[in-house]
């Protein structure tokens, strides 16, 4: 079988070499026929020059596009060059090229996609906002997928060709953890544990943490909302019905204990509005369920 390893790089001339130094002294040691392709995502230093040196394909982006339309371009050029694996991993170092075996294993083992999970390997260095939201993040994955997921926003990966294929991944912030949404349906998922090491320097990865922490939620909303519609428009729909179910509850009490309801006319008619609306929303819920 044919491995391609990816590396998303924007200014990683400092770690780059180092990467690929790694992946072909494990091609070399393995005897793996194995090629590296770099996505150059509008470096302005010496990163796709260093890539080239070391024998990578350097595809370069001719401004900074972002993760995902790099991620893009990596199965594009993968599936040009006839992979039947695709091994995604960062140009920053912090994973090893020596565990790319570890992910190649389980495909072997008949998985389609393996995720190299920090959080149930070793993690070397990470911010205590980065890790909280992780966590969340992967909590969310799971709770969609039905599947327990550690680590869905993780940058090491192994994928087969039909996973690569047959999956158009849109999000433009979380490519990672759409991928995995959209392989549960299909496709079987094995999580791996992998050394997380320190980084050298700033991560160049994402520019605005908090703009992309935005995006990400507001992306993973519409995501939730297409795969587990039920449960998206359950929970929508139960907040209406729920209020005007304890409206409806006091008018009873009051009705039936309390000598009578008088006036309130105008509540009452929301009261029967709401539990209409939410009734709607969830029924809606079911419908786009059954599609």
């Amino acid at each position: 079988m044919k491995i391609i390893v990816t590396i998303p790089a924007n200014n990683e001339e400092k770690t780059i070499g180092r990467v690929i130094d790694g992946i072909n002294s494990l091609f070399s040691k393995k005897s793996i026929q194995g090629e590296i392709v770099v996505v150059d995502d509008g470096s302005t230093d010496k990163t796709a020059e260093i890539a080239r040196g070391k024998g990578a394909y350097v595809y370069s982006l001719p401004v900074r596009l972002g993760l995902a339309e790099a991620f893009r371009n990596e199965i594009r050029i993968c599936l040009e060059r006839e992979a039947d694996i695709i091994v995604h991993i960062d140009a920053d170092g912090q994973y090893s090229p020596d565990q790319i075996p570890d992910l190649l294993k389980e495909i072997e083992n008949g998985y389609d996609l393996v995720l190299g999970s920090r959080f149930i390997g070793k993690i070397e260095s990470m911010p205590l906002i980065k890790r909280i939201g992780n966590i969340l993040f992967s909590k969310a994955i799971s709770n969609i997928t039905r599947l327990r997921i550690t680590d869905a926003q993780t940058g090491f990966r192994a994928f087969t060709k039909d996973v690569a294929k047959n999956i158009n991944l849109i999000s433009d912030h979380t490519y990672t953890q759409e991928q995995v949404i959209k392989a549960s349906r299909k496709y079987k998922i094995k999580e791996v544990p992998v050394l997380f090491a320190k980084r050298e320097g700033k991560s160049r990865l994402i520019r605005n943490p908090f703009e992309y922490a935005i995006r990400a939620w507001i992306t993973l909303f519409r995501l939730y909302r297409d795969y587990r519609p039920l449960n998206f428009f359950g929970v929508i729909g139960a907040i209406p019905f729920s209020i005007g179910s304890i409206i409806g509850i006091w008018f009873t009490y009051t009705h039936f204990f309390a000598g009578g309801v008088k006036g309130h006319l105008l509540l009452s008619i929301f009261m029967m509005l709401l539990v209409l609306v939410g009734i709607q929303i969830i029924l809606f819920g079911f419908l786009a369920d059954m599609k």
